[in-house]
């Protein structure tokens, strides 16, 4: 499967950047990945931070991994955290 990588960086509400990648379906449309976005900071508690495209912009496309692909068939999408995430 190629899935599009968006590389975001969204403001904690402790001031501090959450860097994280979300990786879709190559067609996905962008309001989707945003709300996909948005589901992942509710998860890990900050609910309410922006995260649109100014925070959130298509990187690149790559050919997924198993663990990745089937993330993906089971929840739509996939987040690979990479700095501040936790």
């Amino acid at each position: 499967m190629n899935v599009a990588v968006y590389d975001t960086y969204v403001t904690k509400k402790d001031g501090r950047t959450m860097h994280f990648d979300i990786l879709v379906p190559e067609q996905e449309l962008p309001e989707r990945v945003f709300a996909f976005g948005r589901e992942y900071l509710k998860s890990v508690g900050q609910e309410g931070q922006p995260l649109a495209a100014r925070e959130c912009q298509f990187c690149h496309v790559e050919r997924a991994s198993a663990g990745i692909e089937q993330a993906i068939r089971q929840r739509g999408y996939f987040i690979q955290e990479m700095e501040g995430c936790r």
